[in-house]
């Protein structure tokens, strides 16, 4: 079966950086995901439509196929007040916050006194990204899956 939409699809995959540095990888058990409803980045997603079980490749996904270019709009200092019930506040520390758009992963940049400097970016924002996988196995979703947009652990299309 090759891999179209609503097939639940497992691949491993390692992921590095233009310099080769592992960013990710599936860690031997294989990553299972539902084909055409945006659960990864949409650059692999395209390269994997067509695929076969047993085919393996690598890929090289441009940042706007991935998780965007960076946005320097979306670094800002706001008030240590908006961290309400947090002690401790230090450079690198991930926050999730709720915007109109879902959640956000926002990371401190920096601590001077009463400002914060935040950074709305996605951590891998303007990277291009290096693929190799492998696929492992392509079925039909099931009726939940589908329905819910997202792989069911423990489904099967029997």
């Amino acid at each position: 079966m090759k891999i179209a939409d609503h097939c639940v699809v497992s691949i491993l995959y390692v992921l590095t950086n233009a310099e080769g540095e592992q960013l990710d990888a599936s860690s031997g058990e294989p990553l299972h995901y539902l084909h055409g409803h945006k659960n990864i980045v949409p650059g692999l997603e395209e390269a994997l439509t067509g695929r076969d079980v047993g085919d393996e490749f690598e890929v090289a996904i441009p940042p706007e196929q991935a998780y965007g270019l960076r946005s320097e709009e979306l670094v800002q200092d706001v008030p240590r007040a908006a961290f309400q019930g947090v002690e401790t506040i230090e450079p690198g520390m991930q926050f999730q916050a709720q915007t109109p758009q879902g959640a956000q992963l926002i990371t401190v940049q920096s601590v001077d006194g009463d400002t914060i400097k935040i950074d709305g970016n996605h951590p891998l924002a303007g990277v291009a990204l290096h693929f190799k996988v492998q696929v492992v196995d392509v079925r039909e979703a099931t009726a939940k899956e589908k329905a819910q947009g997202h792989f069911t652990p423990g489904s099967s299309s029997s």
